[in-house]
């Protein structure tokens, strides 16, 4: 189906719907592709879902091949569903704005039975509650995914070299400071670099841009590569903040630092600032919501796996699953949270993870976002 057309597509499916209504051959063909999916299962998602910790239980129990693909970027993972890969998967876990935003409204993705699933969310922390605004379409009538992983996401310190009250306190002026150029590093997440990027020059990330906040960005992104030590992984980050390499880095949060802290260094924090340029508020987090893919034959352990995650062992699972820790909203279910250790929860930064929610703005897009990620490549290049 890859390369045919929306309105082919519909087209397409429209004659299928037909034939189906005419004779038993169509039925039996349907019926047929049905079951071979019964022990077929795919999900394009970000890393952890991927975890054989994760899905090996379920492929144990369901008997089921089933294959997980890792990205890391929400208008890639998308852009491949536009694509054609509708047909190919069953469940896509992105940010929370895309559901609501753009993949109901093309078709992406289809709601869940609310009755079945919402009652899930009165398990989960209270910012969960249903109805939770990101889980929901805009008029408030479908659920459209479930909620798990979350967290702020800002930019980590090595509090050994930055205390975490300057940190707070100075916000994202520390990528201004001429003090700091060469001790800081950027991590490769494009997406994330851009709002950062906003945040830094003063700007809010998430509203229409005129030209000349546009050329402030532009500016601003020259100066923050130019001055940045490294680009890389966040592995590589973590590593030179503990060498002394750098002292700070963007963007990170819980999801980046969290396995460093885990294997011993605490001074490797992630940081929300106390204040900035979205009413008022210094930080964005995101949430991961996982939907159902629009796919005309989804398999019907999709349904089944979203349940599965949903179970106090597994979401456990799901927050240390290899390479990144992360809370989870099932930690609002006592039978999940006693499963967290008290090392874990200092990995997660529990101990401030409410107020610095409580900082942030929620992960949304930016309208001009394809001219502001061409501005930062720019930037790159001047390097």
């Amino acid at each position: 189906m890859k390369g045919v057309s929306r309105r082919e597509l519909l087209k397409l499916m429209g004659m299928g719907a037909g034939a189906a209504a005419l004779g038993g051959g169509s039925l039996l063909m349907s019926s047929s592709a049905f079951a071979a999916r019964e022990k077929e299962l795919n999900i394009l998602c970000w890393e952890g879902y991927n975890s054989a910790q994760v899905l090996d239980p379920f492929r144990r129990s369901t008997g089921a091949n089933v294959r997980a693909e890792s990205l890391t970027n929400d208008p890639t993972m998308i852009n491949r569903l536009r694509a054609g890969e509708t047909n190919v998967w069953d469940l896509i876990n992105v940010n929370n704005p895309w559901a609501r935003k753009v993949m109901l409204p093309e078709g992406l993705i289809k709601p869940l039975p609310r009755a079945e699933f919402e009652p899930y969310f009165e398990d989960m922390l209270p910012q969960f509650k249903p109805p939770y605004q990101w889980a929901m379409s805009a008029d408030g009538n479908e659920l459209l995914g479930m909620a798990q992983r979350f967290g702020p996401f800002n930019y980590v310190v090595n509090t050994d070299r930055i205390s975490r009250a300057t940190a707070e306190d100075t916000g994202w002026d520390l990528f201004n400071d001429k003090a700091l150029s060469g001790k800081y590093g950027i991590q490769e997440s494009d997406d994330w670099n851009v709002f950062d990027i906003f945040l830094v020059a003063g700007i809010n990330p998430f509203i229409e841009h005129t030209p000349a906040q546009m050329a402030k960005f532009q500016e601003t992104a020259n100066a923050v590569f130019k001055g940045a030590k490294m680009i890389g992984d966040a592995s590589s980050l973590n590593q030179a903040m503990i060498s002394g390499e750098i002292d700070l880095y963007m963007t990170g949060g819980t999801y980046s630092c969290s396995p460093a802290r885990a294997d011993g260094f605490p001074e490797i924090r992630g940081i929300t600032p106390l204040r900035g340029p979205v009413d008022g508020k210094g930080g964005v987090s995101w949430v991961e919501i996982t939907s159902l893919v629009n796919n005309p034959n989804l398999s019907p352990l999709a349904n089944d796996f979203l349940k599965y995650v949903q179970e106090p062992e597994i979401a456990h699972r799901v927050a240390f699953a290899e390479g990144t820790f992360n809370p989870v909203s099932q930690m609002g279910n006592p039978e999940c949270f006693k499963l967290f250790t008290k090392d874990e929860l200092a990995a997660i930064q529990w101990d401030s993870l409410g107020e610095e929610m409580e900082r942030c703005v929620a992960y949304d897009i930016v309208p001009e976002f394809d001219q502001a990620l061409e501005m930062i490549s720019a930037a790159k290049r001047m390097r």
